[in-house]
C-alpha cells in the first residue's frame, strides 16, 4: 500500500482533506480508521500516537508522524501541481487555509457537530445553533462573494487551498444545515472540484 500511513477519523472533514488529496495525487498509502469516542481512538492517545493529540496523522516511512491536516496537505502537494510555484499565489493559497482553521472550521464544522453526534447535542441550544448559523452564513457569502470571478481560490488552477476548504464546505448544507443555494458561485465552485481527476467522496473510505 506504499510507505504512508494516514490516521484519519472517517467522518472528519479535516481527515477527508488529507484522503481526498492523496487520491488526487494517486499515491498510494495504508489507511487507519479511528472514529469519534471510540477505543481505538482512545487507544491511539493513549500510545502517543498522535502528536498534538489529533487526527489526522500521517506516518512517513521512518516512523515520522505529521499532524494538523493543513500541514500534511502541504507536505503532500510539494513539488506538484497542487502547490503554487509562485510566491504571491502560494501565500495567498495558505492564507486561505490559515482562514479555513481560524474562521471557517470553528463555524462550519462546529455547527455540523452539534448536529451529528449524539454526544455533542446538549451543547445545540437555539442559541448557540442561532449564532452558529448567522456567522457561518457570513463565512460563505466571503467564499462565495471571492469566487464570483473566478474559478479557483488562488491562482488559475486547483490548489491545496481548495481541498482544504472544499472538506467542510460540501457538506455545510448535509450536515451543518446551512442553505448553500443562496451561493451560486460556491456551489459552482464545488461542482468544479468534486469533477476534478482522482476525486474521492467523504464515505469512500480505504479498505
Amino acid at each position: 500500500m506504499g510507505d504512508l500511513t494516514l490516521y484519519s477519523m472517517p467522518s472528519s472533514g479535516n481527515s477527508y482533506k488529507v484522503r481526498l488529496l492523496l487520491a488526487m495525487l494517486g499515491r498510494a498509502y495504508t489507511h487507519v480508521g479511528m472514529e469519534y469516542e471510540t477505543p481505538e481512538l482512545d487507544q491511539a492517545h493513549a500510545s502517543g500516537k498522535l502528536p498534538l493529540n489529533k487526527l489526522p496523522v500521517l506516518e512517513l516511512a521512518d516512523g515520522t508522524r505529521l499532524p494538523e491536516s493543513n500541514a500534511i496537505l502541504c507536505y503532500l502537494a510539494e513539488g506538484t501541481e497542487w502547490m503554487p510555484s509562485d510566491p504571491v499565489t502560494r501565500a495567498q493559497a495558505l492564507g486561505w487555509m490559515f482562514w479555513e482553521q481560524n474562521q471557517h472550521e470553528g463555524v462550519i464544522a462546529v455547527r455540523a457537530a452539534l448536529r451529528v453526534y449524539p454526544s455533542r447535542a446538549h451543547l445545540a441550544t437555539p442559541e448557540r445553533m442561532a449564532e452558529l448559523l448567522a456567522r457561518g452564513e457570513e463565512l460563505l457569502a466571503q467564499m462565495d462573494a471571492h469566487l464570483t470571478d473566478r474559478t479557483w481560490l488562488a491562482g488559475d488552477r486547483p490548489s491545496v487551498a481548495d481541498i482544504s476548504l472544499y472538506a467542510y464546505t460540501h457538506s455545510a448544507e448535509t450536515k451543518g444545515g446551512f442553505d448553500l443555494s443562496r451561493f451560486p458561485a460556491l456551489t459552482a465552485w464545488l461542482d468544479r472540484v468534486a469533477a476534478l481527476p482522482g476525486y474521492v467522496s467523504l464515505t469512500d473510505i480505504p479498505e
